[in-house]
């Protein structure tokens, strides 16, 4: 079956591309296969796409709050029409189960109206006399041509949450997805041609050379990533060089406090799906959960049957809740953790074991009877493997909760109001769900601590990323 999109550069609402350029293969996750060769665009196209931004700023910065609002309701509507083919895009090359990327599609639209409403209220500050003889005032403006590189896990909703927010605060953009599933950002692109003027949206399609490109390329003002550890930092020190702004949403390693006055079964359901959500590959996962003692057998045995009890199988089955994972090298990094666990003197529980079939496939996994300092609870899996721990009382839950690298979201579970003020105080996490894991939402910030990196998308607060303060004093 061919794909519905070509995969090709968009530059100024041109298509583009280059003579013998290098390529890189796309892969279908549920059969193996390959499904197409994504082109790896060169430095000097990243600047022909950088200048098509720049060219695009002098018009597009100076629109009203109400233009660029307008165009993303356009945008909205679009992707509402074509959530379809979205949905079977992010299916077929993610490997995501069809019906939770159908679920996607209604955040994504929402997330447009959102910020075209926001681009009507966003204002500098209120003007006031602080020194005699002299008014000031505070201009909120935007940064100007940007660079953006989305992941792989969630290719056009991680698009959606940097586009929206960068045009509604008046920015261009050059955006690169992952190389290895690219082709719902294309499907953006074509139907944004269709509505933003040439130069406001490029997307250039390539590997780690061309990120490099785009963090490198002085026409880019600011750079915002979506990825691991590893790459923030790489990029935090590359933009370094010329003073760019830089916002990095890094890893995650969520822990899951459970305690002995919650509801042992429901909880365990919940954190089942919550654990294996998109395969594992979720940055927010429920990866990493602890129980009060008191509780810890009983909520093991429903969690593990929880678990056992999830459909997994191809994308395209509407009935799968968990399907493959993205790349063979990434089913293989999951079982790496799980096997040098055991190696460690961990159990595994259900799962831990490479099926023989075709696809990249790695089964819903629990591992039990991990040290805190071992691998598989300090760095991220990102795959379909869930660390269950015991502690004796609330301090112990605490203190393991907290002793990772980490700090992007965690969830507590528990009846106890008092308790959950005290621990929702405590966590050092970005995020902090009571009785629930995984929701986002448009109108609240997302965003890490420490090695889960720094700024915020959703809500109002990402235009801070995506704009700058001006102080303008005048002396009537």
């Amino acid at each position: 079956m061919t794909l519905d999109v070509e995969l090709k550069h968009l530059i100024a609402n041109q298509w583009v591309g280059e003579s013998g350029a290098r390529t890189t293969p796309v892969h279908e996750p549920t059969t193996g296969t390959k499904i197409d060769d994504g082109p790896v665009a060169s430095a000097a196209l990243v600047d022909q796409a950088a200048q098509a931004a720049v060219e695009a700023f002098a018009t597009w910065g100076r629109t009203t709050p109400q233009q660029r609002g307008e165009y993303l309701l356009a945008l909205a509507d679009t992707l509402a029409s074509n959530s379809e083919r979205f949905a079977q895009l992010e299916s077929r090359n993610v490997g995501k189960p069809i019906a939770y990327a159908r679920e996607e599609m209604p955040l994504l639209t929402d997330l447009l109206r959102y910020y075209a409403g926001v681009a009507r209220v966003t204002e500098g500050g209120t003007a006031g006399e602080y020194t005699p003889g002299s008014t000031s005032m505070v201009r909120r403006e935007p940064i100007g041509p940007i660079g953006l590189i989305t992941p792989w896990n969630y290719p056009v909703l991680e698009l959606v949450y940097k586009v929206a927010p960068a045009l509604a605060a008046g920015d261009t953009i050059v955006l690169k997805p992952s190389e290895l599933t690219p082709c719902s950002s294309v499907l953006f692109a074509e139907l944004a041609a269709a509505i933003l003027p040439a130069g406001v949206l490029n997307i250039v399609l390539g590997d780690a050379e061309t990120g490099q490109a785009i963090v490198d390329n002085p026409a880019l003002r600011m750079i915002s990533l979506t990825g691991d550890v590893s790459t923030g930092k790489k990029v935090a020190a590359a933009a370094s060089a010329g003073l760019k702004r830089v916002a990095l949403e890094l890893g995650g390693k969520a822990p899951v406090l459970v305690f002995d006055d919650t509801d042992t079964d429901a909880t365990a359901c919940e954190l089942a799906a919550a654990g294996m959500a998109n395969s594992g590959q979720d940055c927010t996962a429920a990866c990493r959960v602890i129980v009060h003692e008191h509780i810890y057998d009983a909520f093991l045995a429903a969690y593990v049957a929880a678990i056992e009890a999830l459909k997994v199988g191809p994308a395209s089955d509407s009935a799968t809740q968990v399907g493959p994972l993205v790349s063979r090298k990434q089913r293989d990094r999951a079982a790496g953790f799980v096997e040098r666990a055991k190696a460690a003197g961990a159990t595994v529980r259900t799962g831990g074991t490479v099926p023989d079939v075709p696809g990249f496939y790695y089964p819903p996994t629990v591992v039990t009877d991990v040290e805190q300092h071992a691998e598989i609870i300090q760095n991220e899996v990102f795959g379909p493997v869930v660390t269950v721990q015991k502690a004796p009382d609330d301090d112990r839950m605490l203190a393991l909760a907290n002793d990772v690298p980490y700090g992007l979201s965690a969830s507590i579970w528990t009846k106890d109001l008092g308790r959950t003020l005290r621990f929702t105080r405590a966590l050092n996490f970005g995020t902090v769900w009571v009785n629930q894991h995984l929701t986002v939402l448009a109108e609240m910030p997302f965003g890490g601590f420490g090695a889960s990196g720094y700024g915020k998308e959703l809500s109002t607060r990402s235009l801070d990323d995506y704009s700058r303060i001006k102080h303008v004093m005048i002396r009537a």
